[in-house]
């Protein structure tokens, strides 16, 4: 069986104090963790493994130590039940996680592969969703004054951070965490149920990816049944009266880039709501036998529709300044020479 105690390590800092440290003793074979804090020798009780009144911080070195032992023993004794021939160095990875089981280092992969995939609408989304959950998590003050809160709280001030330190552990994202978390996202940052669902997405996204890894253990996810349920409320969207189009489509626009950002829009309208982001990277290639014919950059799904009067009215007119089949049917993205990046051209898009 293991045990835990707090000991003092044997050597000494320049200023004569003696680091503190967690010992994991299995099989007759030690194993240490660093707490991070060091005192002197008259200032350390080893047999009650408490620091003496005589510290000037006595009372929450404690308290520090006090918790940390409890949940190291609680930690062993689940390891010693589940793996009976785990080592003294096995629950010391367990106790102290690398960094690959660290929620935020995970995240920064997380996100590097929606990079990498050029996946840059969700790169950033997402990345602006993480920083905002590592501020109330760790206190990334900088965050929070990107976009000042409406409203403070006694019990959580702002940007103070639950957690001490530069990363968490997967294990301390539990269920209390994220339910305190949804709060603060809907009294303090003043979100909707449907923004909050999309964080809680997120989150849940980095779990699921580190589990798939065989980084994580799936006991530790803290979504589904009788944890976090993520309902992602519908949507009520209201569209244009046909008045509404027809005001638009006459409307005199003297200045030319207000003018084409107005046919961009109503090409996407006569095309049954083709996304702006695809309306913008259509080519002249792409119409063939009165018909567009392209790719949906969202799922990859070919798509053919026929090219309706009003559309053609529109293409007759930018077909005056066509630079061959190749060529962008609308100016924005022409002469953007990253056009074969696509994360680089999904943020150009943006």
């Amino acid at each position: 069986m293991a045990t835990v105690k707090i000991v003092l390590r044997k050597k000494q800092n320049k200023d004569e104090s003696y680091p503190l440290a967690l010992r994991i003793t299995k099989d007759r074979k030690a194993s240490y963790i660093h707490l991070g804090y060091s005192v002197l020798e008259r200032d350390w009780d080893a047999k009650a493994q408490r620091v003496r009144r005589s510290h000037p911080n006595a009372t929450r070195l404690n308290n520090f130590i006090i918790k940390k032992l409890a949940e190291s023993t609680d930690t062993v004794l689940e390891l010693d039940t589940q793996q009976k021939d785990i080592s003294s160095d096995g629950i010391k990875r367990r106790l102290r996680p690398a960094a690959d089981m660290m929620f935020f280092a995970r995240a920064d992969l997380f996100l590097q592969r929606l990079k990498d995939e050029g996946r840059y609408n969700s790169w950033h989304s997402r990345g602006t969703q993480i920083r905002v959950f590592k501020a109330f998590t760790l206190g990334t003050v900088a965050v929070c004054d990107e976009q000042p809160l409406r409203t403070t709280s006694l019990r959580h001030p702002p940007c103070q951070g639950m957690f001490n330190g530069t990363d968490v552990p997967f294990q301390k994202i539990d269920v209390g965490l994220l339910t305190q978390f949804k709060v603060y996202l809907k009294a303090q940052r003043g979100v909707n149920d449907c923004t909050v669902a999309n964080y809680l997405v997120t989150i849940q996204s980095i779990f699921s990816q580190s589990i798939r890894e065989g980084v994580l253990d799936r006991r530790f996810f803290p979504f589904g049944k009788d944890k976090i349920q993520i309902r992602v409320p519908e949507s009520q969207k209201v569209g244009l009266t046909a008045a509404a189009v027809t005001k638009l489509e006459e409307a005199a626009l003297s200045n030319p880039s207000y003018a084409e950002a107005r046919d961009l829009w109503l090409l996407s309208f006569y095309f049954a709501g083709i996304r702006a982001g695809d309306v913008l990277q259509l080519r002249w290639r792409d119409f063939r036998d009165g018909r567009l014919h392209y790719v949906m950059n969202k799922n990859n799904k070919p798509v053919s529709l026929k090219v309706p009067e009003k559309a053609r009215a529109i293409l007759e007119h930018y077909e005056r300044t066509r630079e061959g089949p190749d060529g962008f049917v609308f100016s924005f993205l022409k002469g953007f020479e990253h056009v074969e990046d696509q994360f680089a051209l999904k943020k150009r898009i943006a």
